[in-house]
């Protein structure tokens, strides 16, 4: 019987697509490095060079891992790739700077049911900007063709991130106690949670809804406004102020982030304010109750400091000259604000909304 002869890209792997779209975005990663980064590399792995960790007393190594969720289904409808992977860089390196960790690298993993060169390469991009902002380099990563286990325009990313810090300097919320003052800094909307919601909202089985003006308000205020990555506003304080704690406020919200960082005594008590777009036309259009949309979202705030109440002004001041003078656009109108206070903890709430 005859046997019909079938290649790797008739079983849908495009190995020298694959190869091209590595030759294309190698200048955009190249942009990314700074001196520790060898070249070239190992072959199959990258090669950075620690010997700066000699300057450290004690060392102490940080990773964090995440991805951007179901905000690529937005990426997807409207095939716009160019902010979801700052959203990507964001999720892992604003997890390790709230620790006072400082990033040196990152990876990406990008799956796809069929190589798209270009927006592959425009996702690559964005990571590299994303690089840029955090200061850390894209030292490689890994995309992988599934045919047959995703549709052919599906993609999905996953992002790691390697950082040092010194053992002395992390902040990890030992020094909180009672009277101390919650700093906000801004969000520039939902950043990469909640998104769930949002389809559930607008979205009807993964198609557009009709309406231009939900469609604008979905592409404009959610999909092309990245998360914001906080290391530009935190670096600099590091070495003149005590930070006691810090919070990245992701999924969960307040109420599952905060609580993180205190001990078991300690409550946060968050004063109201008036919710910024989007999350007002979020909870007009969903009758959510602010106690949910506080468990959802920012709400307009995604990374909080805990500061003794001696260096909350001299702090937030030194705050707001950073926000002015930020290296890339925060999409927000907010500014850095009092958001609470930490209290002795009565009863089992840990997260006390004064307005709820």
């Amino acid at each position: 019987m005859d046997r019909k002869t079938v290649s790797y890209k008739d079983a849908g792997v495009d190995t020298e697509a694959g190869q091209r779209f590595v030759q294309a975005i190698a200048r955009s990663v190249k942009s990314t490095h700074s001196p520790q980064v060898l070249g070239p590399s190992a072959g199959f792995s990258a090669l950075y060079d620690v010997s700066f960790l000699k300057e450290y007393d004690e060392p102490v190594l940080v990773s964090a891992t995440d991805g951007v969720g179901t905000k690529l289904v937005l990426a997807q409808l409207f095939d716009r790739h160019d902010a979801v992977g700052i959203d990507l860089v964001a999720m892992c390196a604003n997890d390790l700077l709230v620790g006072g960790a400082q990033a040196h690298f990152f990876l990406d993993y990008i799956a796809t049911g069929k190589l798209n060169p270009q927006r592959m390469a425009a996702i690559v991009e964005s990571i590299a900007e994303g690089c840029r902002r955090a200061n850390c380099s894209l030292v490689g990563g890994e995309t992988a063709e599934h045919p047959g286990v995703m549709k052919p325009e599906e993609y999905d990313l996953a992002g790691f991130v390697v950082g040092a810090v010194e053992k002395s300097r992390i902040v990890d919320g030992s020094k909180i106690q009672a009277g101390d003052i919650i700093l906000g800094l801004p969000s520039s909307g939902i950043h990469s949670n909640g998104l769930s919601l949002i389809r559930k909202l607008y979205i009807s089985e993964s198609q557009l809804p009709a309406d231009q003006e939900i469609q604008d308000f979905l592409r404009d205020q959610i999909l092309l406004k990245p998360t914001i990555i906080y290391e530009p506003l935190i670096r600099p304080i590091l070495e003149s102020f005590d930070l006691h704690g810090m919070v990245h406020v992701t999924g969960g919200g307040f109420y599952e982030n905060v609580p993180r960082i205190l001990s078991p005594d300690l409550a946060a008590q968050l004063k109201p304010w008036k919710l910024p777009n989007p999350f007002d036309r979020i909870q007009k259009d969903s009758g959510l109750p602010l106690k949910e949309m506080h468990s959802t979202f920012n709400c307009g705030y995604g990374y909080l400091i805990v500061v003794s109440r001696e260096q909350s002004d001299a702090l937030l001041s030194r705050l707001n000259e950073l926000w002015a003078s930020l290296p890339f656009d925060p999409m927000t109108d907010e500014k850095p604000a009092v958001l609470g206070k930490i209290i002795e903890r009565q009863g089992d709430k840990s997260v006390v909304f004064l307005d709820e």
